[in-house]
């Protein structure tokens, strides 16, 4: 098992490519050739970890894709923002989110805290 660091952009297309054989036919965990799909994939991660960082999405956009994903209306945002009023000041960007929606938002619908104190775009 030949596998180097990577170090710049071709060592990364290189170790691309000599993953990409195993997505269509995945080795067995715990063979010389599953230890290799996993190392690989442990080196690409932390390549593009470095050099790919994606911020988290904008709050509003993080909860309307919540929704979106659990076919949630603002109805079933109450618990955690408020009135319907105040759900919609708030989808709107008219109101900002409190601490107390935020945590509400990230217990009830698993979005990441991360992505709901980032200041909104709008």
């Amino acid at each position: 098992m030949h596998i180097k660091p990577i170090h710049n952009e071709q060592d990364y297309q290189q170790a691309l490519h000599a993953v990409a054989a195993y997505f269509d036919n995945e080795p067995e965990l715990n063979t010389p050739e599953g230890d290799r799909f996993e190392v690989l994939l442990t080196l690409i991660a932390a390549y593009e970890t470095r050099h790919y960082q994606i911020d988290p999405p904008d709050p509003i956009e993080a909860i309307k894709f919540r929704m979106e994903q659990e076919g949630l209306t603002a109805k079933d945002l109450v618990p955690m923002i408020g009135q319907v009023n105040r759900v919609y000041e708030v989808l709107n960007r008219k109101r900002g989110l409190t601490t107390k929606m935020m945590w509400r938002l990230h217990q009830d619908l698993g979005i990441s805290a991360e992505s709901l104190i980032r200041p909104s775009a709008g």
